[in-house]
Formats: structure tokens, C-alpha cells, sequence
């Protein structure tokens, strides 16, 4: 498979990471006051170590060596590892020549088995890949099993060479697909033992905990102690021997036990000493209550980057600030650390919530409605545990079946569409996105800018991830009901049975509106249908109001053996005739041997249960109206497609000048440092070096020279304004086409330049007739490139008929944004028309792709129209403007939440 290549671009104070026993390791470049730090660690490192390294024990050769890291920055990368106060290890690669670099290693003998080489070999080889590196180098002795071990495991693609006792290493520092898969693990493995201590603790001390009820602190304490948490818990009050029965201790550090989990809820200005007690005492998690932080502005984002320097200090994982708290319903732990009002019910969702209040209507609506929760996370102003984190925990958790978060920002969304890819593959994410305004909407002149939104973004992640996307937390605990419950529904065809004809209507209506299938049932099933006493014996099927519970078993037992259905939704509507708790029960024997998805629409029982449990414990969800049903099963539809559709590839490009397109590039920018607008011959160079396909266009300051560019190009010709900052060219009459003369061509030259008051003008032969496109690439700060596909020239606007995607951009991910415009049954060949050249417009959307992950300056380009024709996809019109490039989150990288996120 093709490796996935992107920019890494790190700053300088590094970044923090965890190590495989969850503790915080700091990762950053090498600097010139590093020398002293290193002279010390390889004072530390064994006689042994220093051997393998070296291949001898003289240290002095260590210290040369580290100056030369330290001082000379010639020719030469290098980053250490702080762990502590201390620098515990280094690694380097040296330039031999263009693309490969030979790499080094020194880590100290204490900290071996926590990981931390393999974290300095994943930064080194990101940095070396940016830097143009392809291969790394490496002489190791035979006997060093320990980095042999380290360079094997890390999933890069390497080949090994053995020679009088040396084995030469050659890493490719390409991220594979096993690249990825191991560095995934790792990190899901460091997140869990991170986390364990937040989510599991054995110890929990509340610092805060008031005296008298009412006071978050005490409240919470109280909710620890009615959960029956199965551990210790301590409350930390100066000027009390106990609270809420719990005894109390006027310190962290007086806690006769060690703490595991601290729960401050002292006042903004008290947090960052008591934080400091906890690091000292040992305290491996923490959850900060107090509000007073980010959401005050420049003053509170200061205090709360003192917070995370503390918490990264002493390796304390920070929830918070300005929370609820979290929870944890395992039998084994029982953990109510809120103060909310709701007590949890143990469940199969998982939820994350950055607003305490959703977080509460979560917690309420799922024990209502008998979902329950396995664990729930309050994540406040973020400032180190995020959704990513999570996202990790989670997706190895065995209680937690479907995963829910509610967002209002993202700090890595690239690192969070990778996760929700794979962890999708096994469990359901639901994300609620607040914050959907067309406020802020961007200003740019051309099509694809101004067409990207703040939640333009937002819906391409989704899409590739194959995260479902929710309106509101009703939805999502709805949603999360039926997904909980296995099995996934095969297909999109429904079945509709029940006692209500209007239910069954309603229910109908909806799954059509959602893109589910009603398919007519055949004569045999709807004869035996009629034989148990359905009055309408299609689809819907209706019993009848006088539907006993025997005929709807039959009924249910007869659509979910036919084989011609997926799912089935059962409509009852409750009478005086009726008893729901017979009904129920009659579900519950066709349920229990159906390996279809059932949901349930019960009306008129208000005291009857929201779910029927089956005998092998699954617990089939009701629902009060019939839509609400029906919009949860095409939730659950979507999700088993997405899952059961191949992942894609990046497909390999031939044709494509990487060398020739940077140097068009660099050409540019020697001439114009703060970038701009490219001309349309530099436009036409790089999109040629990209393998694109473009309609020459010449440029034209008199009647003259438009008719001998004409003449060059060849009649017919089209002709255009280049008027600066006219976007919509053919809302002034700046536009001619077909024209066949040099007198045709010349009037129009008049007209145009008179339309737009500029006497530039563009002179390009006619492309082949096919239907118009309009692709593009505009680049979000934290999403990175966007690349956009719709409908071109004319109806760009007029039918907004738009796909966004961002990279990698998969072979089906660009299949998948071509089928889903409005227009592609014209590409296809509408009413017999001949079919454009699909795979020739796939080909060019995988091209700007590949330029724009090649180009980071590129910040927009928009081609409209790209005529799709039967002969070919061909670029007319062309608008591209760069910038310096900026740095960009590196999407695969373990790096913990940073303060600038």
C-alpha cells in the first residue's frame, strides 16, 4: 500500500507524550543549554549501554558527541526526552545524502521498558520526513537486543543487513498502514494506564468539601458515598474531622493512603497550590470543578496554562477545568464523581460532553429511557484530557458498546478523524456539534472559499470517519439505544407491523424521507400474513385494532423469517382491549429468535417500560412515536454500511512532478515572499506537473493580441475579463464562448472589456462538451486542505450542490464525494447522453490532493468549470493563491493536548 505522506511542522518547546506505563514524557528539540542536561545522563547511562551505543565505554567519546549535538546545528537533527526534571535520552540522525540520514541512539538505563525509545524514534522520523528524509540509517551491534527490539516493533517498514557482528538498519520513515496500526495500539494501551487512575481509582480524596450541604464540594462527596464507591474516600478540609460521614484530613499530603484521584473544588485562585500538594503527594489523577480559567479570557487562559505546566510536571492527568465531574458505573468501581443530581444507571453508552448541562441531560435521558451509561466524562474547558483521549480509552473498554460525545471545538480534529476510523470499525461514535453558525462564514474570492463554512469542516471529518452526526442529545441517546443492541441491520429494507394504521403510516413516511426501503412483500408471505389476521397484509402490515398478542408474535415471527426484510419496526398503540405487558411479551418471543434489528413504537401505555428484554439479555428499545423509531434504525443503517464498506486506499499517482511542482513554487515566492494569486501560466505549470489536464489560456491586453492568441489557440475560442477581483464573471457580461472568427472575436472583445472596465482579458480554446464542475482545495487552520466537488459554471451557487472531503483522501473517499452530488446521474449519462469520463474526474480530484498535500503554501485553489467529458476531465478556469506556509498538526502524532489547542 501506499505510504501516506503530510507535514509535520513542530515547535520548538516540543511536545508532551505519554509513556507506555502512562506516565508524561516530554519530547523536544535538542538546544545549545542541553549540553550540561546531557553530559549529566551520560554520567548515568551503563557501562553496557554506553558500549552499544558507541561501541566502546569511553565517555568522553558521549560528551564529544553531545556538544556536537548541542552546538553545531550543521547537517544534523536532534531531539531529547525529559522525563522528571531530568534529560533521560536522545536521538539524532545525521544528512548522508539527498533522502537519507543515518540515526542514533542513547537512552538512559533507568527508564528502559517505559517506551520512551520508541516515542524519540516516531518524532525522529516525523521530523526526518518533513525534512525530506525517506530513509534512516543505522549500525547497531548484533548483542543490542533492547533498541534491535524497539526499531522491529515500531511498525516502520525496514530492511536489515548483518556483517561481522552489525546489523545496518533501514527504516523507511514513510507512515504505512502498519506504521499506523502499531503506533495506534501503543497509544491506546499508554491511554488506558494514563486514564486508569482518573476512571478506576482506589483512592479518591475531595479537596473543597464543604461542611454544610449545597456547596459542590460537599455534594459531591455525597455522591461518592450513596453510589458506593468501592474504594477509599477522603475529603480535605482544614477546619473539619469529617464530612458527610467521610473522614477529613486538612491536606492532600495528610491522607494516610495514596491518592489516586483528587476532586478539587477550591476557588480559582487556590487551584494551582493545591494542584502542586497533589503532584508532590503522589496524586496520579485529578478533576478540576472550579470554573475561573480560558472562559474569562487572556487573564484565566494564563492561570490555566500554569495548571497543565503543573500537571505535565508531575505526570497528574487533568480533567477539566470548569466541570462536572465523571463516572464510572463498573460493578468493581461504582464512581459518582459529580454533582449532579442524576444518579447514573450502568449502561452500554460511553459519554464525553464539554458542557456540564448536556452532560446532565445525557446522564438523565439515558437512565429514563433504561440505556445507562458505562462511563461519562465532564471535559470542561479541556485543558489535557480531551475527546481524543477518550476516543482511546474507550474503544477497548468491553462495557461500552457505543460512544457519544458532545463537542464545541476540536484541538487535533485530524488526530480525531484518524482515531473515528478505526475505532469506528468495531463501535459507534454519535457526536453532538455545538457551535453550527453561519456567522462565520469565510471571505475569499473564490468559489470554493466562499463556499466553506465553519461546519464545512466539520461534515467532511464525519463523512470520512464514518462518525454519525447528531441534531441534539435526544438523538443521539435515541440513536444509541437501537446501536446497543446487536444486530446491525443487513440492508435498508424495513418491514412495518403493528395494530395502528396511522402509526404504521407515520413510520412509512419517515423511513422513506431517510432513505430506508419499504419493499412490497411477496404473495406468500402476505397470504400467510392474512392467515394470522392482518387486515392489510403489505407494507406497512396492519393487524388491526383488535391485534391480540398471539397474532402479532406470528406476524413478527412471519417478516422476520422471510428473508425480505432487514429490520422491522413494530407500531402498537395501547387499549382498553389490549395489555401491554402481554404484548411486550409477544415481542420478546419473536425477538428472541430474530437476527434482525427490532425497534419499537408503543402509544398510550405512559407508565409501560422503554425497553423489552429478551431472554439472552438483549434489551429491544420503545420509542414513544413512530418517526423518532424510524429515524434511529437509518442512524443504524448508515453506521453497518459505513462499517461494512473496504476502508480505500491513497491511490498511487502516475504523472506527477513533485520536484518541478515545489520549484514553481519556491520560483513564486522569491518573487512574491508574502504570496498572493498566482498568473495564470504559473496556475497552468503547476496543475501540469500535478498530471492535470488544462485548456491552454493566453493573456490579452488589446483587441490585438486577444485575436492573434485566438488565432494561436485555434477557433472556437472563449473569451474572459482577468479584471481583477471579478469572481462571477458572467453576472457583469464578462464572458463570450464559441466564438468561430476573429470578427465575432473582436466585438466580443469590445463588449467584455467595456462590461468590466479593464481591458485584460483571458483567450482560451473551447473545451470538449461535458457537463461543468466545480473542484477545489481552500485550507483550514486546524483541518488542514479541504478539497470541494460540485456542480460547476452557473449552478455553482445557484443549487449549492457541494461535497467536502480532506485528507488522506481514500480511492473511496473520492468515489463516495463524486456519487453523493445531486448532479451525478448527468455525469453518469442522463437520458441518453453519453457518460463523462468518471474515472478521468477522479483521477484530477486525487491530483489536487496530492498538491495540496504537497504544497502546504497552497491556500485555495478553485477550478470552474472542470468539464467532465466523455473524452476526459479538462480545467478551464483556474484560480490559486498561496501563502507561507503555516505550521499543522500532525495527525498520526501521540502528542498529549497542548496549551495552545
Amino acid at each position: 500500500m501506499k505510504a501516506i505522506e503530510h507535514p509535520v511542522s513542530p515547535p520548538d518547546a516540543g511536545w508532551d507524550v505519554l509513556a507506555s506505563d502512562g506516565s508524561v514524557v516530554r519530547i523536544r528539540p535538542v538546544r545549545e543549554d542541553d549540553e550540561p542536561a546531557l553530559e549529566a545522563m551520560n554520567q548515568r547511562v551503563s557501562d553496557e549501554s554506553m558500549y552499544l551505543r558507541f561501541f566502546g565505554i569511553r565517555r568522553s567519546m558521549a560528551d564529544e558527541y553531545a556538544h556536537h549535538l548541542a552546538a553545531d546545528h550543521d547537517n544534523h537533527v536532534a531531539v531529547v526526552a525529559e522525563y522528571g526534571d531530568d534529560v533521560v535520552g536522545i536521538a539524532s540522525y545525521e544528512t548522508l545524502r539527498a533522502g537519507e540520514a543515518e540515526m542514533a541512539f542513547l537512552l538512559q538505563d533507568s527508564v528502559h521498558g517505559k517506551g520512551i525509545g520508541t516515542l524519540l524514534l516516531e518524532q525522529l522520523a516525523a521530523v526526518a520526513r518533513e525534512n525530506g528524509i525517506e530513509r534512516l540509517r543505522a549500525d547497531t551491534l548484533v548483542e543490542n537486543a533492547k533498541m534491535l527490539r524497539v526499531l522491529a516493533d515500531s511498525g516502520f517498514e525496514q530492511v536489515r543487513r548483518l556483517d561481522s557482528g552489525v546489523v545496518e538498519l533501514v527504516l523507511d520513515t514513510a507512515y504505512h498502514s502498519s506504521t499506523l496500526e502499531k503506533m495506534a495500539d501503543r497509544e491506546r494501551a499508554a491511554e488506558n494506564r494514563s486514564l486508569q487512575r482518573l476512571f478506576s481509582p482506589r483512592t479518591v480524596a475531595v479537596i473543597g468539601a464543604g461542611r454544610q450541604p449545597g456547596g459542590i464540594g460537599h455534594e459531591l462527596l455525597h455522591n461518592i458515598v450513596r453510589g458506593g464507591f468501592t474504594g477509599e474516600v477522603y475529603a480535605v478540609n482544614p477546619h473539619a474531622g469529617q464530612v458527610a460521614e467521610v473522614p477529613a484530613y486538612p491536606s492532600v499530603s495528610a491522607v494516610p493512603s495514596v491518592v489516586d484521584l483528587a476532586v478539587i473544588a477550591v476557588p480559582a485562585e487556590q487551584v494551582l497550590d493545591v494542584l502542586t500538594e497533589c503532584g508532590k503527594a503522589g496524586v496520579g489523577g485529578a478533576v478540576v470543578l472550579t470554573s475561573g480559567f480560558s472562559e474569562l479570557g487572556t487573564t484565566g487562559r494564563e492561570l490555566q496554562r500554569e495548571l497543565l505546566a503543573i500537571a505535565r510536571r508531575h505526570s497528574i492527568r487533568l480533567i477539566g477545568p470548569n466541570c462536572l465531574g465523571l463516572v464510572n458505573t463498573a460493578p468493581d468501581v461504582r464512581l459518582n464523581a459529580t454533582f449532579a443530581e442524576v444518579a447514573p444507571t450502568p449502561g452500554a453508552l460511553a459519554i464525553a460532553a464539554q458542557s456540564g448541562a448536556v452532560g446532565i441531560a445525557v446522564l438523565e435521558h439515558a437512565g429514563r429511557t433504561g440505556l445507562g451509561i458505562s462511563e461519562f466524562v465532564s471535559l470542561g474547558n479541556k485543558v489535557d484530557v480531551s475527546g481524543n483521549d477518550v476516543l482511546l480509552h474507550w474503544w477497548g473498554d468491553a462495557r461500552t458498546a457505543v460512544i457519544g460525545l458532545y463537542l464545541e471545538s476540536f484541538g487535533n480534529p485530524r488526530k480525531f478523524g484518524g482515531l473515528a476510523r478505526m475505532i469506528g470499525r468495531t463501535k459507534p461514535i454519535l457526536v453532538v456539534k455545538g457551535g453550527r453558525s453561519v456567522g462565520g462564514r469565510r471571505a475569499g474570492v473564490s468559489h470554493t472559499a466562499a463556499a466553506a463554512t465553519p461546519e464545512t469542516a466539520v461534515d467532511a471529518l464525519f463523512a470520512q470517519s464514518g462518525v454519525l452526526r447528531m441534531d441534539t442529545v435526544e438523538e443521539l441517546v435515541e440513536t444509541a439505544r437501537v446501536l446497543a443492541v446487536p444486530p446491525l441491520p443487513r440492508g435498508r429494507r424495513v418491514a412495518v407491523v403493528g395494530n395502528a394504521g396511522g402509526a404504521g403510516i407515520l413510520a412509512a413516511d419517515a423511513a422513506g424521507r431517510l432513505g430506508l426501503e419499504l419493499p412490497e412483500l411477496s404473495t406468500d408471505v402476505q397470504e400467510q400474513l392474512a392467515a394470522v389476521g392482518a387486515v392489510g397484509t403489505g407494507n406497512p402490515v396492519d393487524l388491526g385494532a383488535a391485534a391480540s398478542p398471539r397474532s402479532l408474535a406470528q406476524a413478527l415471527q412471519l417478516l422476520v423469517g422471510c428473508g425480505q426484510v432487514d429490520s422491522v419496526v413494530v407500531n402498537y398503540a395501547a387499549t382498553r382491549a389490549g395489555n401491554v405487558v402481554e404484548i411486550y411479551r409477544a415481542i420478546a418471543e419473536a425477538g428472541d429468535a430474530s437476527g434482525l434489528p427490532i425497534v419499537v413504537n408503543c402509544v398510550g401505555a405512559r407508565h409501560a417500560a422503554p425497553e423489552i428484554e429478551l431472554a439472552d439479555g438483549r434489551r429491544l428499545p420503545v420509542f414513544p412515536f413512530p418517526e423518532s423509531a424510524v429515524r434511529a434504525l437509518a442512524h443504524a443503517v448508515r453506521y453497518a454500511e459505513w462499517r461494512a464498506r473496504p476502508q480505500g486506499v491513497v491511490p498511487e499517482l502516475a504523472r506527477v512532478d513533485a520536484a518541478g511542482a515545489r520549484g514553481v513554487v519556491q520560483r513564486f515566492f522569491r518573487e512574491s515572499p508574502e504570496g498572493g494569486w498566482l498568473d495564470p501560466t504559473r496556475v497552468s505549470q503547476l496543475l501540469r506537473r500535478a498530471g492535470i489536464s488544462v485548456i491552454p489560456v493566453a493573456t490579452a491586453f488589446s483587441r490585438a493580441e486577444a485575436i492573434a492568441a485566438a488565432d494561436s489557440a485555434g477557433y472556437p475560442v472563449a473569451l474572459k475579463t482577468a479584471a481583477p477581483g471579478v469572481l462571477h464573471k458572467t453576472d457583469i457580461g464578462g464572458v463570450r464562448v464559441g466564438l468561430v472568427n476573429a470578427v465575432q472575436l473582436g466585438q466580443a472583445y469590445e463588449e467584455v472589456t467595456s462590461a468590466a472596465g479593464n481591458p485584460q482579458v483571458l483567450v482560451q480554446a473551447m473545451a470538449p462538451r461535458g457537463t461543468e464542475l466545480a473542484i477545489g482545495v481552500v485550507r483550514d487552520r486546524l483541518f488542514g486542505p479541504l478539497l470541494m466537488a460540485g456542480s460547476g459554471g452557473v449552478l455553482t451557487d445557484v443549487l449549492a450542490d457541494r461535497q467536502w472531503r480532506g485528507l488522506p483522501l481514500t480511492d473511496l473517499d473520492a468515489l463516495d464525494m463524486l456519487h453523493s452530488l445531486r448532479c451525478a446521474p448527468v455525469l453518469a449519462g442522463y437520458r441518453g447522453a453519453k457518460a463523462a469520463d468518471e474515472e478521468a474526474v477522479l483521477s484530477t480530484v486525487h491530483r489536487i490532493a496530492w498538491l495540496a498535500n504537497l504544497v502546504p503554501e497552497l491556500a485555495e485553489l478553485d477550478i470552474n468549470p472542470l468539464v467532465a467529458a466523455p473524452s476526459g476531465a479538462f480545467a478551464v478556469d483556474v484560480r490559486m493563491r498561496l501563502t507561507p506556509a503555516a505550521p499543522e498538526p500532525d495527525w498520526y502524532a501521540r502528542h498529549l493536548r497542548s496549551d495552545r489547542s
